[in-house]
């Protein structure tokens, strides 16, 4: 036996070795400045600091480090410092080594790195970290001092991702709702789109395996057909370039799994109608990089007069690139099947940036400046704004952080014909606190291309835009709903709250000379009575309600205190009065109780007939039903809520309260009945309404609580609201609807 393990052991260095020789030749084959000596340096430290302790999967803790730091140089291009920082990353976290000791030994900018990846770890795959939410501030707040920090840190998530296999299903549900949350649209805003696409792969794969399968299926029975798509269409438009004599490569580029789910539920539409499957990307080599720009435009007119290219589909990322530093034009040309294709064209520098973002602006330009990092210093300006006033809610605050890591982008240009890069949605509202908070806090309106518009006028690429403004204009609260930007959102909460902590502060002055001017004491007692007497929530609301003059204390308030003065401490009994003491202890009670159930998460609690009718809360946001990926979220009260994985809300909370999250499945046998909405579409005829209750009613033998159909020239579209058991269920309905002559579509719908 120890002969086998000494063998295991041999085997296992061996492997270690090869996989750190693999990293060597791979950062042999950049362009960085070979510095080997570091890199062998900081493996041997981080081979010795982790030996003998092994990952959840088994393999030595030494691989996971080497990973990080293969992807770090292969797929987002950095060099040796963060190939160094990459192995280091879980030296301090880990081990006995301080930052004190990595700074001795490999300098202060690798330290700085590591120390910043430091900070932000744990919670993600360790149990000692505080919620996800203040890891993410802390993630962000590492980006301004070096954006190395969050692009290793992107690394380490994407090999977690690829090796998440051997965690408990509980912890797959909030790793993988985390990554689709948070890290997914930050590696996009990035511009890390490779990477972006892979980690919204992985966790819907681990999220609805089945639902991964099926689509993984389907795109390989039809990738032949694409497969002479692509040739057919290419053939010509490599015959024109090879007359212009361009060197250039031309690559498919197949719509990803997660995309294709993501556009089947978001259009309610079934595989087989997705029909911009294929791409195809056009990557040249410039002779002369001042030709650049004009080879691109060149490429697009010489293919537009092979095939006629969409009106309304031309994107130019080459005059305005995004914020990213994404450059490319995107042109849609239909080819002579009467298939619309859309066509990259971008250079290989521009293919570099597009997959490994600003990674990449330091493989063609030494010590990049502020002018090109511009619009990513505009955006971590940005989330500093916020971090300085965070959101009392967690969910607010990566809600708020979210505004920005999704938003498309428009170009909008002031009077004096400046462009400015807004997020698409943006509102004027949203485009005067672009400008400055003063300009935001006074605006009372704006022109759009000289025309008088709403503080919530949405902005359209291209529209010149005025602010007119008032010293007389206050902040208002409702103004939150104009906005999309998350830095307008946060100016507008923090305004609002400052004057309504200014309002309270009033009220609570007014409160104290009342009760003065009748001889009562100030104390809880005497706020929470008077708060049950208007009817309000707490004393917060009393205050403020008094402060600006929404309350006037009178006669009733006096009355009311006076009754009962004599018998005071009997008023603590009063339902509507808060015993501080007592809801401590329960709260306390309530988050062990919390606690407790989330450390159990190894159980997969089974959803039957009597455990939903006693125990379990059904979410009304998604209305999951037995069949359906679902997972449980346990509240303060200790009461589990069942979502589908795919819900928005289900995905904030695995992303903000991972901890609370509860794997589940169904466990029914048909014997409960959930109500599910199914909706309809195709071309109206005589007798079609009649055609649809037959197939429901008497063939299926299904009862239908609620049908609503509409027809507009011709075209009609329905809902029915009906009883089933289970997703199966649905998906028999739908087939047998999908039969009847006429209907096109047939979808089950929120």
């Amino acid at each position: 036996m120890t002969e086998e393990i000494k063998e295991k052991e041999r085997a296992e260095e061996l492997l270690i070795e090869q996989t750190f020789h693999e990293l060597l030749e791979d950062y042999l084959a950049t362009k960085h400045r070979k510095r080997m000596e570091i890199i062998t340096k900081a493996f041997n430290f981080a081979n010795q600091a982790h030996k003998g302790i092994r990952r959840r999967s088994g393999e030595p803790y030494i691989m996971h480090p080497l990973a990080v730091a293969k992807i770090v140089c292969n797929e987002i291009g950095l060099g040796s410092t963060s190939i160094c920082a990459a192995l280091l990353h879980d030296v301090v976290e880990d081990t006995e080594y301080t930052i004190e000791d990595i700074e001795d030994i490999f300098g202060s900018k690798i330290a700085q790195i590591v120390d910043g990846l430091t900070k932000i770890s744990g919670g993600i795959f360790g149990n000692r970290a505080s919620t996800q939410t203040e890891n993410f501030k802390k993630l962000l707040l590492t980006m301004s001092d070096d954006i190395r920090v969050i692009l290793i840190k992107m690394a380490d998530r994407l090999h977690n991702m690829r090796t998440l296999g051997s965690m408990l299903p509980s912890k797959q549900y909030k790793i993988a709702g985390e990554t689709l949350y948070i890290y997914a649209p930050l590696a996009n805003r990035l511009g890390l789109y490779k990477i972006k696409t892979e980690l919204e792969n992985l966790s819907f794969r681990y999220e609805h395996p089945e639902k991964y399968k099926e689509i993984e299926d389907k795109l390989a029975a039809s990738a032949p057909e694409r497969e002479k798509v692509f040739t057919d269409f290419t053939a010509p438009i490599r015959a024109q370039l090879d007359k212009m004599g361009m060197k250039y490569r031309i690559m498919a580029r197949v719509k990803s799994i997660y995309s294709i789910w993501n556009k089947m539920q978001t259009k309610h539409v079934p595989f087989d109608e997705i029909y911009d499957l294929l791409a195809v990307r056009i990557i040249f080599d410039p002779q002369d990089m001042e030709e650049e720009l004009n080879d691109c435009f060149n490429i697009y007119v010489a293919i537009t007069k092979i095939y006629k290219p969409h009106p309304d589909r031309l994107r130019d990322w080459i005059s305005h690139p995004k914020s990213n530093g994404y450059q490319a034009l995107h042109v849609t040309l239909m080819n002579n099947n009467g298939q619309w294709i859309e066509v990259q064209i971008r250079s290989e520098r521009m293919n570099d940036i597009a997959e490994q973002g600003f990674a990449a602006h330091w493989k063609y330009k030494e010590g990049v400046g502020n002018e090109d990092e511009g619009e990513l210093e505009k955006w971590l300006l940005t989330i500093k704004e916020i971090l300085e006033d965070p959101q009392p809610d967690a969910m607010d605050f990566l809600d708020t952080i979210k505004l920005n890591l999704f938003a498309s982008e428009i170009f909008v240009f002031t009077p004096k014909g400046e462009i400015k890069t807004m997020p698409q949605g943006s509102t004027a509202l949203d485009f005067a606190f672009s400008l400055h908070t003063d300009i935001g806090s006074h605006c009372i309106g704006a022109k759009v291309n000289h025309k008088l518009v709403p503080l919530s006028h949405k902005l359209q690429s291209g529209d010149q835009v005025e602010v007119l403004t008032s010293k007389a204009q206050r902040v208002q609260a409702e103004w939150e709903q104009y906005v999309t930007t998350a830095r307008a959102r946060a100016k507008i909460l923090f305004i609002v709250r400052k004057e309504m902590k200014a309002t309270q502060k009033q009220g609570e002055n007014m409160l104290t000379e009342f009760l003065a001017s009748i001889e009562i004491p100030m104390d809880d007692s005497a706020i929470d009575k008077l708060v049950h007497l208007h009817k309000l929530h707490n004393r917060e609301e009393l205050f403020e309600a008094i402060g600006n003059k929404k309350i006037e204390l009178g006669e009733t308030d006096k009355n009311t205190l006076k009754a009962k003065q004599i018998k005071w401490k009997q008023l603590l009994k009063f339902p509507f009065v808060t015993n501080k003491e007592n809801k401590e202890k329960e709260e306390n009670e309530s988050e062990e109780q919390v606690q407790q159930a989330a450390i159990d998460t190894h159980k997969i609690v089974k959803l039957t007939e009597e455990a939903l009718r006693k125990q379990y809360i059904i979410a009304d946001c998604c209305h999951p039903i037995p069949g359906d990926d679902v997972l449980g979220y346990m509240d303060d009260e200790g009461h589990l809520t069942i979502h589908k994985r795919q819900c928005p809300v289900a995905t904030r909370l695995k992303s903000a309260q991972g901890n609370r999250i509860i794997a589940t499945e169904w466990d029914t046998h048909k014997e409960l009945s959930f109500l599910v909405t199914i909706y309809i579409k195709g071309i109206d005829c005589v007798g079609l309404l009649n055609d649809v209750t037959q197939v429901i009613s008497r063939q299926l033998n299904v009862n239908m609580r609620k049908l609503t159909i509409e027809t507009i020239d011709g075209i009609f579209e329905g809902r029915i609201q009906l009883y089933v058991h289970d997703a199966d269920d649905v998906q028999v309905i739908c087939n047998n609807l999908k039969q009847i002559k006429n209907i096109k579509q047939v979808t089950r719908v929120e």
